[in-house]
């Protein structure tokens, strides 16, 4: 049996749930969804979904350094938007934060976010060293 690394980093918000911020096994790393709490306050930042999506990929970045990994080696995204019509001010930014590099994604609305937030992004990644 694999052993399974739980992640946990103050530099992003705490699981608020019977969870972990990311899991690393047999050299990736699975991270839980991040939604744009600050991880001081624990509370939603205010702004639009361009202001949270800063914030998600700030969190998103935190968890994947400390299992050892960051945003170049995303393999794969899922991204959850309260509102598909915020897809293009998102894609922006994420772009900003991904480049060229351009990780498999999936893009989704779904009904009902944590704390009524804009978007959440989860992601699968490579680990590059150990954490």
């Amino acid at each position: 049996m694999t052993s399974l690394q739980k992640v946990h980093t103050d530099q992003a918000p705490a699981a608020i749930g019977p969870y972990s911020q990311a899991i690393v096994a047999r050299g990736f790393v699975f991270t839980a969804g991040q939604i744009a709490l600050d991880p001081l306050s624990m509370q939603l930042i205010e702004g639009d979904v361009v202001a949270q999506t800063e914030q998600v990929m700030k969190n998103l970045r935190a968890v994947l350094q400390q299992a050892g990994s960051d945003l170049s080696a995303v393999v794969k995204t899922t991204v959850f938007l309260r509102d598909m019509n915020d897809f293009t001010a998102m894609n922006e930014v994420y772009g900003r934060h991904f480049g060229v590099h351009a990780p498999a994604r999936s893009t989704v609305q779904a009904a009902g976010l944590p704390r009524n937030c804009a978007v959440e992004i989860e992601c699968v990644a490579l680990v590059l060293e150990a954490a």
